[in-house]
């Protein structure tokens, strides 16, 4: 089976209305003559400008994902956005789970489970985030880390809905930190994460899901990464907001 590969760019608190927009035409330029067969390019920008990222018609090689949902399908929470409301501007993908919102707005498990039941209810694509803190993979616990991150709120949902699931891993002491894990490092978390998905689901599951890299990937590791048997391609953050290493990054995949 021919898995798809995926670059996802996730550009967070950055780039205002106009800056996102240019940046979204000169990705999409530069992918104009590019060989994207069995390949997904993933833009998540700000709230601000997706709806219009997302309604244009000039943008053709790429597709648009929201940073986030809230778990609550509406109501009196001041700032948030819903998944139906991400549904309803014509975007079908999300992020959910990453180690920032984890860190900064205090996510646990049973918010991201129903972050997730969210998502699948209103038909959207879920990018999950996992991974380990540095103490975690120093005392040699990040295997159970990672296990208990995906059954917690994953291993709900019936076998039929995995197809709507990307998962990204996201080693957090890499992140930021100009530190990678090593193409080993990753394939042995990216086989781990198969194999457990194997275990709960059958092998058609696992065979065709997608897992994402997502620690300081940049042009000149991303090739080491991508070669890595069960890397199917990369949650790209800083990189993702520079045309020219954004693209040489998925030239790599």
């Amino acid at each position: 089976m021919i898995r798809t590969k995926i670059i996802a760019g996730n550009w967070k608190m950055n780039n205002d209305f106009q800056a996102s927009i240019e940046l979204a035409e000169e990705i999409n330029t530069k992918l104009k003559n590019k060989d994207l067969e069995h390949k997904r390019i993933i833009i998540a920008p700000n709230f601000t400008c997706l709806q219009t990222l997302a309604a244009s018609k000039n943008l053709n090689h790429l597709e648009f994902a929201s940073q986030n949902i809230h778990q609550e399908i509406s109501g009196a929470y001041t700032g948030e956005v819903s998944a139906e409301m991400v549904k309803s501007i014509g975007v079908n993908t999300t992020i959910i789970g990453h180690s920032e919102r984890k860190k900064y707005f205090n996510e646990s498990a049973p918010i991201l489970k129903q972050k997730v039941e969210r998502a699948i209810e209103n038909n959207l694509e879920v990018i999950f985030c996992f991974g380990e803190l540095l103490e975690d993979r120093k005392s040699k616990k990040y295997f159970q880390i990672i296990e208990d991150q995906i059954r917690s709120s994953l291993f709900h949902l019936n076998h039929e809905y995995w197809n709507k699931i990307i998962l990204a891993y996201e080693p957090v002491w890499a992140i930021g930190t100009g530190e990678t894990a090593s193409p080993d490092q990753a394939q042995e978390v990216h086989k781990f994460v198969r194999d457990l998905i194997e275990s709960r689901y059958e092998n058609e599951v696992a065979d065709q899901l997608s897992i994402l890299y997502g620690g300081s990937c940049k042009p000149d590791n991303a090739e080491e990464i991508f070669n890595s048997l069960d890397v199917d391609g990369g949650l790209i953050g800083g990189a993702s907001l520079n045309a020219d290493d954004f693209v040489k990054i998925i030239d790599a995949l």
